[in-house]
C-alpha cells in the first residue's frame, strides 16, 4: 500500500514538473514580448518627443516640416559633435553629407543642355534651352543658390531641378553661380566670386556666345543667395564700367542685415524650424569668422547698443518702426540696449559693410536699383529684412512687387522634390517664376 502510494506520489510530481517546464517558455516569450513593447513605446514617445514642434496653425504641411525639422536638427548636433571633439568644422563636414548625398553631374536633355563652366576663375552651371524656330535671343537669369553662404551647391538636385524648371519655363539661360563658402573661405569672397562671375557673363561676347539678349537678364538668389544677389545688384548699379546693366532682381526670402536681431520676424520666429534665431545669428558669425561667443550678445542687439558709436550712422536706416506696416509690427517692441559689447563691431566690422548688409545702403544706391520682386515667408526670421528692402526701395521711386506668403516656412522654394515635396515649394516657385515670365 505504501509503494503504491509513493508511485502515485511520484507520477503526480513528474507532472507537475512537467507542466512547469512547459509553461517556462511561454512565460519567457510573454516577458520578453511585453519589453519589446515597453522599449518600442518609449522609442515612439521619444521620437515623437524629439520631431514635434508647435507651429502656428496656418503653416501648411505642419507634420512634413516637423519632420524636416528633426532631419536638420539630427545632422548639425552630429556635425557639432564631430566640430567638439575638433575632428572638422561642423560645416564642412555637413557640406560632405550633402555632397555626398545630393551633388549631380550635369545631365543634359533634349530640351535643356547643361554645361559647368568657369567664368573669371568662378565656377557655374549653365542650363540653355534648345534653339527654337525664328528665334534669335534669350533672356536670362544669373541665380545665386542659398546656404548661409555655407552650405549646399549649384550642383545639388534642389538647385539643379529649380535652375531647370526655370530654363524650360522661361525660355531663358540660367547662370548658377557655384560660390566658395564657408569655412574654405570668409566674407568678402563669397561676393567677390559671385561679382565677379556675374560681371563676366555681361560682357557682351559672353552674351552673346550664349544668345542672350543684353537688355533682358535679371540676378536672382534665396536667403543667403538672395543677400549675395542685391550686394551684387547694388554694387554693377555703381559701377560705370559695367555697359550691360541688369533689368531686374528677384531676391527669395533674403537675408539682408545684421544690425537687428529683434525684429518683429525674429521676435515671432525665434524657433521656427529649418532657420532658428540662433543658427542665423551663427551663420554670420560663420560668414565673417568671428567668435561664437558673440552670439548670447548678438541675439539681444549688445552689437549695436546706443553706446556702440559705429551703429549709430546706420541706426536710422533701419527703423522697422517706421518702415514695416502694422500688421507686421504686430505687438512688438524694439530692443535698444543702452549699454553693450562695443568690441564685437571692433572685431567684426563686417556686420556693418554694406556689402554684407545690403539693407543698410544709402538712399542715393537705391534709387539705381532695377525693378525689383520680393518673395517673404510669415514663418520666417527673414520676413521683415525683406519687407523692409521692399519699403526703402520703394521709398527710393524703384517699382517693387512684394509676394508674401502666410504659410510659408524659409527655404520652402525649394522643397519640390521627394522626399521633401511641400505644396508651399511649388506655390512659391510657381509665383517667382510668372513674375519673371511677365516682367523680363
Amino acid at each position: 500500500m505504501g509503494a503504491t502510494t509513493l508511485q502515485q506520489t511520484c507520477k503526480a510530481a513528474e507532472k507537475t514538473c512537467s507542466g512547469v517546464c512547459a509553461c517556462t517558455p511561454q512565460r519567457r516569450h510573454r516577458s520578453n514580448m511585453k519589453s519589446a513593447f515597453v522599449l518600442l513605446t518609449a522609442l515612439v514617445a521619444l521620437t515623437a518627443y524629439y520631431v514635434y514642434l508647435p507651429l502656428p496653425s496656418t503653416v501648411s504641411d505642419p507634420w512634413k516640416l516637423m519632420l524636416l525639422d528633426a532631419t536638420f536638427r539630427a545632422t548639425q548636433q552630429m556635425c557639432n559633435l564631430v566640430h567638439c571633439l575638433r575632428l572638422s568644422h561642423h560645416l564642412r563636414v555637413l557640406n560632405y553629407v550633402i555632397g555626398t548625398f545630393d551633388k549631380l553631374e550635369p545631365s543634359s536633355s533634349e530640351q535643356i543642355k547643361i554645361t559647368d563652366a568657369l567664368f573669371d576663375g568662378v565656377e557655374v552651371r549653365v542650363f540653355e534651352p534648345s534653339p527654337k524656330q525664328d528665334e534669335t535671343l534669350k533672356r536670362s537669369v544669373v541665380y545665386i543658390h542659398g546656404g548661409g553662404w555655407a552650405l549646399a551647391s549649384a550642383r545639388t538636385s534642389f538647385y539643379n531641378n529649380l535652375c531647370r524648371i526655370m530654363a524650360e519655363s522661361l525660355n531663358a539661360v540660367i547662370v548658377s553661380i557655384e560660390y566658395r563658402l564657408v569655412p574654405e573661405v570668409h566674407f568678402p569672397e563669397q561676393f567677390h566670386d559671385t561679382l565677379r562671375a556675374t560681371k563676366y557673363f555681361l560682357r557682351s561676347d559672353i552674351l552673346a556666345k550664349y544668345s542672350v539678349d543684353p537688355g533682358r537678364i535679371a540676378i536672382s538668389g534665396d536667403s543667403a543667395g538672395g543677400n549675395l544677389a542685391a550686394a551684387v545688384c547694388q554694387q554693377l548699379s555703381l559701377d560705370d564700367s559695367v555697359t550691360n546693366k541688369l533689368k531686374l532682381q528677384a531676391l527669395i526670402y533674403p537675408v539682408l542685415q545684421a544690425l537687428d536681431f529683434n525684429t518683429p520676424s525674429y521676435q515671432q520666429n525665434t524657433d521656427m524650424p529649418v532657420l532658428p534665431r540662433f543658427v542665423m545669428v551663427k551663420f554670420w558669425i560663420d560668414y565673417f569668422n568671428g567668435n561664437y561667443d558673440f552670439a548670447p550678445s548678438m541675439l539681444i542687439n549688445n552689437h549695436t547698443s546706443l553706446d556702440v558709436s559705429q551703429a549709430v550712422y546706420f541706426r536710422g536706416r533701419l527703423n522697422w518702426t517706421s518702415l514695416l506696416p502694422s500688421t507686421f509690427k504686430k505687438n512688438y517692441k524694439p530692443v535698444i540696449q543702452p549699454r553693450g559689447k562695443a568690441e564685437i563691431i571692433q572685431e567684426i566690422p563686417a556686420l556693418l559693410d554694406i556689402r554684407a548688409a545690403p539693407l543698410l545702403a544709402e538712399k542715393e544706391t537705391f534709387q539705381l536699383q532695377p525693378k525689383t520682386y520680393i518673395l517673404t515667408c510669415e514663418n520666417d526670421v527673414l520676413r521683415d529684412d525683406g519687407i523692409m528692402y521692399a519699403k526703402r526701395l520703394e521709398s527710393a521711386g524703384v517699382e517693387v512687387t512684394l509676394d508674401h506668403f502666410d504659410d510659408c516656412f524659409h527655404g520652402c522654394m525649394i522643397f519640390t522634390i521627394w522626399p521633401t515635396n511641400f505644396s508651399s515649394g511649388h506655390r512659391t516657385r510657381d509665383s517667382y517664376i510668372k513674375w519673371l515670365a511677365e516682367n523680363l
